[in-house]
């Protein structure tokens, strides 16, 4: 269903059982002033892709921590918050927005369901015009209403109806195609279509047909037909971020084990692009064990081909190509992560399902025609399926607007060795689902686990999860901490106890298994050896194990000096630009917290909030980047092999 059909009581449903989303806000008249819903209407109207959102007012958070997250608080005028509202948005904002407002009712109180648009191309970017550009314009960043800066500008004055792949290539011609990649066409064509007549075409003129040359010059290649068709060199000098990496790291967690990594470079054509992927990355795939309803029994396959293949061939036809860094595919040893370029052009909660938004028309309609990529608009649903059919978990999915990413896991999560096995049968009188143990295994590797992950990872229906959850804490293996948004759960009882005992046992098992006999007696993965064998000074030896945070009054013991009196400089009122290049070099000193920032830098929550947020994807990462709101998160630096120069 799309958001803007649902009730006002269906979208306190949602809130309950997984908050705040991107298209979703709660305000209340109560604690929330009109430039807070102004600014969630500025947002709405103005992040791309997003297609706008709903305001729900009338609606508060639960801060007492007992039964729902959000209540009803209602909305005393119902008539004349409408007409205040309707009225700022006319006024306020450099052009009229004109929002779709709803009087309804939830257990006898009146709220308002306000269905905000995303603005066309022309009319972004949306600003308050007292402030102007770009601090007057807002954008969606998950559920959160933040300040555009001038990086930002471009996306709202890029017109999306012109097309990058039909861009003409200057300098190009037909002999920078590269002939197999012809030759591949023709075959995966003829055995969808025997009788096409684009197949009796020699190559120039196949080229025009499939519109992959310029409009103006058919003896020209344009984007399209450079990145289907054209040849290495080609690549090169027309689209040098078409490069893909696959990049292999030894263990489950870049940061532990950064040094110990295979990476290969490729540049191809898409039709010559994805063989050469598949042959590098599926040989590594291994067998694995599966759940049954009623047993758990190992069961020997290989990693379902098919969902390999239409993750790469979705990568390659979805990407940016125009403003993107290197794809990267990174294979650890329980996921394999595909980073692409660009956001998803549909929102979050419509992922998975029927209908596509494609970005680069023509490479997406010659890759339909040949059947490298499936039916429009199922591919990722076909790739759940596949997963599910096989045993395994569902991939997870995160579109990042503000880093312009799509990141997708295949989580190897089943691909458990007997002893895993044997450990999660000391929960079967527990009569727990399939779903929910997974989860355990979650918890045992994590340590944490929300509302959020439990969807992504089990496929789950919003509406069960919250059931689902505490059908596992009313047994005793997990507790809940925080409350409303940021509630999440640990584990506990028995499981807690089968977890201490084996404690990054898997982890470290596999960290050992591919060391150097030199680093073979290292301590286990999440305990910190001494930086240069025994001798190394206290200083090393006593730091926090990574992803907890030193106590407070340690935390400066770890800074250089050159840092500490950098910082010292600092005065209350300082460019946000020097501040990111201050928490960039905090990081990549240690992991350092949302707190760790805020009592160094003397900043509060919010400020580090808005300061680390047009960081992530860019110049910093999650400490868990599969779990957002893990207890113990923390950000951490990228290194040059995570991050490339965009410009």
């Amino acid at each position: 269903m799309n958001h803007a059909e649902m009730s006002s009581k269906e979208l306190l449903e949602v809130l309950n059982d997984i908050d705040e989303q991107d298209w979703l806000e709660a305000k209340s008249l109560r604690d929330d002033t009109s430039r807070s819903i102004l600014e969630t209407v500025c947002s709405f109207s103005n992040e791309p892709g997003l297609g706008g959102g709903v305001i729900l007012i009338g609606v508060a958070e639960n801060k007492t921590g007992d039964g729902p997250q959000y209540l009803v608080d209602g909305v005393a005028d119902p008539d004349k918050a409408q007409l205040d509202l309707a009225t700022q948005c006319k006024s306020v904002f450099n052009t009229p927005i004109y929002p779709t407002i709803k009087v309804e009712k939830i257990g006898g109180k009146a709220v308002l369901r306000v269905i905000v648009d995303e603005q066309p191309f022309g009319r972004k970017p949306v600003y308050f015009k007292k402030e102007g550009l770009p601090k007057g314009a807002y954008r969606r960043i998950g559920s959160a209403d933040l300040v555009s800066t001038e990086e930002d500008l471009w996306r709202f004055y890029e017109d999306p109806d012109s097309k990058y792949d039909e861009t003409p290539v200057k300098y190009s011609s037909i002999s920078d195609v590269d002939e197999r990649a012809v030759r591949r066409y023709r075959q995966m064509r003829k055995k969808v279509d025997p009788e096409a007549v684009e197949l009796e075409y020699e190559t120039p003129e196949l080229l025009s047909a499939l519109g992959c040359t310029s409009k103006e010059n058919p003896q020209e290649l344009n984007m399209a037909g450079i990145l289907l068709f054209g040849n290495e060199l080609a690549i090169k000098r027309a689209c040098a971020r078409a490069r893909v990496d696959y990049i292999r790291i030894l263990g489950n967690d870049w940061h532990a084990v950064a040094d110990q990594f295979d990476a290969v470079d490729t540049y191809a054509p898409i039709f010559l692009m994805v063989d050469k992927l598949m042959s590098i990355i599926y040989g590594e795939l291994t067998t694995r064990h599966r759940f049954h309803s009623d047993s758990i029994q190992p069961e020997t396959e290989k990693f379902p081909v098919e969902v390999m293949r239409e993750a790469i061939v979705n990568m390659l036809m979805h990407r940016d190509y125009r403003h993107g860094q290197y794809t990267q595919i990174i294979r650890y040893d329980n996921r394999i992560e595909i980073c692409n370029s660009g956001c998803s052009l549909k929102p979050d909660d419509m992922l998975g399902m029927k209908g596509s938004v494609t970005r680069n028309d023509t490479i997406a309609r010659v890759c339909h025609d040949t059947k490298l990529a499936e039916t429009k608009g199922s591919g990722i649903d076909r790739m759940w399926r596949k997963m599910v059919e096989a045993g395994l978990s569902r991939p997870t999915m995160e579109s990042d607007h503000a880093a312009a990413t799509f990141t997708i896991r295949l989580l190897l999560c089943h691909f458990f060795s007997e002893e895993t096995l044997d450990w999660l049968k000391r929960f079967a009188a527990y009569g727990l689902n399939d779903n929910q143990r997974t989860a355990l295994v979650f918890l045992r590797e994590v340590g944490a686990i929300d509302a959020v992950a439990y969807r992504q990872l089990t496929g789950c229906k919003p509406k069960l999860v919250a059931k689902e959850l505490a059908g596992i804490k009313d047994q005793g293996l997990m507790i809940q901490k925080g409350r409303t948004r940021g509630t999440y759960y640990v584990p506990a009882g028995s499981l807690e106890e089968s977890i201490e005992d084996e404690k990054h046992k898997l982890i470290s098992q596999a960290i050992a298994e591919t060391t150097t006999p030199q680093s073979q007696n290292a301590p286990a993965q999440g305990e910190n050896a001494p930086a240069q064998g025994e001798n190394a000074p206290a200083r090393e030896e006593n730091a926090p194990a990574q992803g907890e945070n030193a106590p407070a009054q340690s935390i400066g013991e770890y800074i250089p000096y050159a840092l500490e009196e950098r910082i010292g400089r600092l005065g209350r009122h300082v460019k946000s630009g020097i501040l990111q290049d201050v928490i960039v070099e905090l990081c990549k000193v240690r992991p350092m917290s949302k707190d760790d920032l805020m009592q160094i830098l003397a900043r509060k929550e919010r400020t580090i909030k808005k300061l680390v947020t047009p960081l992530l994807g860019k110049e910093l990462d999650y400490l868990y980047p599969m779990m957002p709101h893990h207890p113990r998160q923390a950000y951490v630096a990228l290194d040059r092999h995570q991050k490339e120069d965009v410009s």
